[in-house]
């Protein structure tokens, strides 16, 4: 494995796009897990509706400047991630958001149902650490030093929950 993005210490290798900036508050725990991972990111807003000729441009540009993922978040009629899909062939990923009246189900089914040839990694709504961590296990095929932060993460992951099993276990009187 080598290193993802080490040519050019600090240039962004993962874009995060939302369709609108009143998406960033859901999107946070992205920026923050990436970070955390130190995977370096752009943010973009960037609307398919009604801002098509810029999606075009900044889909069919992105590989060219570096970037290697993809994260596209959108809420209601949610186009955005599919629409860099079809014009790209970097992996996207999909992040549904809550803005509507149907809580996000039909920014679900606009980001999950793309036809054959046009693929969107779909996580949960409101899932954005999930979009991260998938970004950050994309990135890792290639770079070991991510690879291994992943795997620490996991770990505590992991540990996390055997101790919240041990103190349930006493809170239960069950130890």
């Amino acid at each position: 494995m080598t290193d993802a993005g080490a040519s050019k210490p600090n240039a962004p290798i993962v874009s995060v796009l939302m369709g609108s900036d009143s998406d960033l508050p859901k999107m946070k725990d992205c920026l923050d897990t990436l970070a955390e991972f130190g995977i370096a990111f752009e943010v973009d807003v960037i609307s398919a509706h009604r801002t098509p000729g810029r999606a075009h441009d900044f889909a069919t540009a992105a590989e060219q400047r570096g970037i290697r993922v993809i994260i596209a978040a959108a809420g209601g009629a949610a186009h955005l991630a599919g629409v860099l899909a079809s014009l790209t062939t970097l992996p996207v990923i999909g992040v549904p958001i809550s803005s509507s009246a149907l809580h996000g189900l039909d920014a679900l089914y606009a980001t999950v149902q793309m036809p054959p040839g046009v693929p969107v990694a779909t996580v949960g709504v409101d899932a954005s650490k999930n979009a991260a961590i998938l970004a950050a296990q994309i990135l890792a095929t290639a770079d070991s030093n991510l690879h291994d932060r992943l795997k620490a993460y996991k770990a505590r992951m992991a540990d996390a929950v055997a101790e919240k099993s041990q103190k349930l276990k006493r809170n239960l009187g069950l130890q």
